[in-house]
C-alpha cells in the first residue's frame, strides 16, 4: 500500500477513490493493483467511458458480440459500461467488506440527457441499480434542481447515491436536505437499514478556479488578480464548514441513532488545470475526516509520490471566509459562475455521451456490413 494513501484514511479520515475506469484496468488486473496501493472506490461518468471506448480497441470484440442482434446502439453501450461496472464492484467489494460499507463504491451516472427531466432521472436510476444489482454500486444524479427530487426519492427507497455536479454552496444545502429528507421517509419503515445506505456529495473543485480565474483577469485590478487560485479551496473549506453544521444536532443525531450514515462530501474534479498551480493542490487543502477525494490517475501518482498527508479541510476558514467575501467586491459574481459551470458540466458529460453514440454506431454499420 502506498503509505501516504494509507496515512490520509487512518491518520486523516480521508478516503481517495479513483476517477476512472477502463475495460484493461479490468482485463490486466492492474484495478487490483490500485485497490491494494491504498485507493478506497472508483468514480466513472459519460467522458471517462468516451474516452475508455472510442480511445482503445479493448471493446472492440465484446461490442461486435452484442451489436449482432441490430438493437439500440445506446441498449449496447449501456452492455459495454455495465459489463465494466460490474467488474469494478468486485474488486472493491474486498474495500466495502474490510471497511463495513464505508468504502468500496463504484459510481455509474444516468444518461446526462436526463440532467433536467426528474421522472426519467428517478426511473433511470432504479433501473440501473436493479440492474447492475450490487450492494456496493453508487448510482450519480446530477446535483441539479430536477435533480433533488429523485435523489430524495432513491435515499427513501434505501438506494446509495453519489450526486455529481455541485458547483455552490446553496445548492449544496439543498443537495444535503434532499439526502435527509430521504433518510427521514425511509425510517418510517421500521424494518428499514439505514446503515445500508451510502451516499456522497460530489462538489467539483478545479473548475471552479478554471472560470474564476478567467473573469479575475477580466477585471484586471490588483485586488482581482490577488485572488487567482484562490476561490476554489475557500468554496470546499467553507462546504465542509457547512457538512459539518448540518450532520450534527437533535435531526441528524435522531437518524444516526437508527444508523444513518453521514452524507461525505466528495472532493470531484481535484486534477490542477492551472500548469502554475501545484499539481497537488487540490488534494493537499482538501484533507479532512469523513471526506473522499477521487483523483484521476495522473493526481493520484502525484499525490502518491509528494503529496501533503496533514489536516487542512477545516483550517484557516476565517482566509476562506474573507475570499468568499471579497470575490463580489472585486465583481465576480459567485451564483453566476455555478450556473455556468452547472449548464458547461451538463453539456459536456451530454456531449461525451452523443458522441460516443456515434462512434458506437459507425462501428456498428462496418460490422454489419
Amino acid at each position: 500500500m502506498s503509505q501516504r494513501l494509507h496515512d490520509l484514511y487512518e491518520n486523516e479520515g480521508q478516503s481517495a477513490w479513483l476517477d476512472n475506469l477502463r475495460r484493461d484496468y479490468l482485463t490486466s488486473g492492474k484495478l487490483i493493483d490500485i485497490r491494494d496501493g491504498g485507493v478506497r472506490g472508483l468514480t466513472s461518468n459519460p467522458s471517462i467511458f468516451q474516452k475508455a471506448i472510442s480511445g482503445s480497441s479493448d471493446y472492440d470484440e465484446l461490442f461486435a458480440e452484442i451489436a449482432a442482434d441490430d438493437g439500440p446502439i445506446v441498449d449496447d453501450y449501456w452492455s459495454l459500461v455495465i459489463r465494466d461496472i460490474h467488474g469494478a464492484c468486485d474488486v472493491f467489494s474486498k474495500v466495502y467488506d474490510h471497511s463495513d460499507g464505508v468504502d468500496g463504491y463504484v459510481s455509474v451516472e444516468v444518461a446526462p440527457d436526463l440532467a433536467h427531466d426528474s421522472a426519467g432521472t428517478e426511473a433511470a436510476a432504479r433501473g440501473l441499480h436493479e440492474r447492475i444489482n450490487r450492494r456496493n454500486l453508487m448510482v450519480k444524479i446530477p446535483g441539479t434542481e430536477a435533480g433533488l427530487t429523485p435523489i430524495e426519492q432513491m435515499i427513501a427507497e434505501g438506494r446509495s447515491i453519489n450526486v455529481t455536479l455541485i458547483f455552490s454552496l446553496p445548492r449544496y444545502e439543498r443537495v444535503i436536505e434532499a439526502y435527509m429528507a430521504g433518510l427521514e421517509r425511509l425510517v418510517e419503515d421500521p424494518d428499514a437499514d439505514l446503515a445500508q445506505v451510502a451516499s456522497v456529495a460530489s462538489f467539483f473543485i478545479s473548475r471552479v478556479d478554471v472560470e474564476v480565474d478567467k473573469r479575475l483577469e477580466a477585471i484586471g485590478t490588483e485586488e482581482a488578480l490577488a485572488l487567482r487560485g484562490k476561490a476554489a479551496v475557500a468554496q470546499g473549506k467553507l462546504a465542509y464548514q457547512l457538512f459539518a453544521e448540518k450532520f450534527s444536532g437533535e435531526r441528524w443525531e435522531a437518524l444516526a441513532a437508527r444508523g444513518a450514515r453521514v452524507q461525505r462530501p466528495l472532493w470531484a474534479s481535484t486534477g490542477a488545470k492551472n500548469p502554475d498551480y501545484p499539481d497537488t493542490l487540490y488534494v493537499d487543502e482538501l484533507v479532512g475526516p469523513h471526506t473522499v477525494n477521487t483523483l484521476p490517475d495522473a493526481t493520484l501518482d502525484a499525490f502518491v509520490d509528494h503529496g501533503t498527508v496533514a489536516r487542512r479541510v477545516d483550517a484557516d476558514v476565517a482566509d476562506a471566509e474573507a475570499v468568499w467575501a471579497k470575490l463580489p467586491e472585486v465583481g465576480v459574481d459567485m451564483d453566476d459562475v455555478a450556473a455556468q459551470l452547472e449548464r458547461e458540466g451538463v453539456d459536456s458529460f451530454a456531449q461525451a455521451f452523443d458522441e460516443l453514440i456515434e462512434t458506437l454506431e459507425a462501428k456498428a454499420t462496418e460490422l454489419r456490413s
